[in-house]
């Protein structure tokens, strides 16, 4: 079993989405929105150790086997890439919204 550590790199637009959904979440209540802040980012921080636990995604837009997922909190979906030495975090999509 390997102690490799990836460093989390979380691109903007990252910060950006999960902002939209803090703001949502505070309108009905603050602390529910700080709890679920919190909680994806530490299942993010969870990928510096063992990403590859976390099945590929597989969309017919995207290149076979480019992104994993992560399930946060029972809605979130995090998409994610592994480099040699960090984990590029690159989308969250929340589950309940129809995006097509």
């Amino acid at each position: 079993m390997s102690n490799h550590e990836y460093e989390i790199i979380i691109s903007e637009d990252v910060y950006a989405c999960l902002d939209r959904h803090v703001e949502f979440l505070a309108r009905v209540s603050e602390e529910v929105a700080r709890k679920t802040a919190d909680s994806i980012l530490d299942d993010i921080e969870s990928l510096k150790t063992l990403p590859h636990r976390c099945p590929a995604y597989e969309n017919e837009f995207v290149p076979h086997g480019r992104y994993r997922k992560l399930l946060s909190g029972k809605r979130y979906l995090v998409l994610f890439e592994i480099g040699d030495e960090a984990v590029y975090v690159d989308y969250i999509l929340d589950c309940r919204q129809d995006n097509k």
